[in-house]
């Protein structure tokens, strides 16, 4: 009978121990699983640290400043005074303050809606049209893009001129004569309706542009098969040609609250915030609270509380994302 050396018998049914070589994989893989956890975090550090030195510490700085009472005195001086929630309750309670607020959520609601009802509108124009006119509708679309905001407002200025405007003398030749000297800057709301004009202008490009990149990344065959079924032309860019619109929309239109919600320059180069202050948004407001009347307590309140309301913005758009990311993997 032969017996093996070194081996100690085991009793029958026992499970021999794992060997020292099985064990020792299992701890590198956990260890390389951990790694591969942490590096994405690694990579991403430097740009999450840059962001938070460019954008972080210019937010604190605004709110040490909005418990302050900083005037011009305050500023020549150097003194620190410290009012705590005094600014925010300040202008909380300002009528005024609630008056702007209502009309620039009225001016940034409306110049949005135009501005994504028109770059639809022309993103399916450019999509059904032969090459010659789409390209023509293109180029003319980048120029519009590229003109400086100034220069474009320089321009809806003289359009709407009361006295040489060219918009007066042709509804004049129209027959519309009660138009001859008609000021189109004389009440807020005839103002903010120039101002918008000039914002949508310039804003449809990009609308029209991202939009028309959406409609041409769907498959003809979707379109063809819609055809087949006998669907109408809305039925099938509400079926087919609106599910691969819908995720660029809302990110294009979230953008354009984000940037009409702060528009300045041109409300202020066409009447800066008149006539008798009934164009005036909160961006504008903020101008005159600051730059111009040297109160930068109130005005870094009013920044924070815009501050907010994008945030706020920004949360609500991101929960969504999130809520049609979760959609399309169930």
């Amino acid at each position: 009978m032969t017996t093996t050396q070194g081996v100690t018998a085991m009793p029958a049914g026992a499970t021999p121990p794992a060997s020292p070589r099985v064990a020792a994989p299992q701890r590198r893989r956990r260890r390389g699983h951990i790694g591969d956890r942490v590096l994405p975090y690694v990579l991403l550090a430097p740009a999450l640290i840059g962001v938070l030195g460019l954008l972080g510490w210019p937010t604190v700085q605004l709110l040490f400043i909005s418990l302050r009472k900083l005037d011009l005195r305050e500023l020549v001086t150097g003194d620190m005074v410290w009012v705590g929630l005094q600014n925010y309750s300040d202008v909380l309670a300002d009528s005024e303050f609630w008056t702007i607020t209502l009309r620039t959520l009225i001016f940034c609601a409306a110049v949005v809606a135009a501005t994504m009802l028109i770059g639809l509108l022309v993103a399916v124009l450019m999509k059904h049209v032969n090459p010659v006119v789409r390209i023509a509708i293109q180029v003319a679309l980048v120029l519009a893009w590229a003109v400086p905001i100034i220069a474009a407002t320089t321009v809806f200025q003289w359009i709407f001129d009361q006295q040489y405007g060219i918009l007066n003398k042709t509804l004049d030749k129209l027959g519309f004569h009660d138009f001859i000297g008609y000021s189109w800057f004389g009440s807020g709301t005839s103002t903010l309706t120039v101002i918008g004009l000039i914002i949508v202008w310039q804003a449809v490009p990009f609308i029209a542009f991202s939009l028309y990149a959406g409609l041409i990344g769907v498959p003809r065959e979707q379109y063809e098969a819609a055809g087949i079924d006998g669907a109408s032309g809305f039925q099938t860019f509400r079926a087919v040609s609106w599910p691969a619109l819908k995720p660029i929309a809302t990110m294009v239109t979230f953008l354009s609250v984000l940037w009409d919600f702060q528009v300045f320059a041109q409300v202020w180069a066409v009447k800066q915030g008149g006539p008798d202050g009934e164009s005036t948004t909160l961006p504008v407001l903020l101008y005159l609270k600051g730059i111009a009347g040297s109160h930068f307590g109130p005005a870094a309140a009013i920044a924070m509380l815009m501050l907010l309301f994008l945030v706020v913005l920004t949360a609500r758009y991101l929960q969504l994302l999130v809520r049609s990311k979760e959609a399309e993997l169930r």
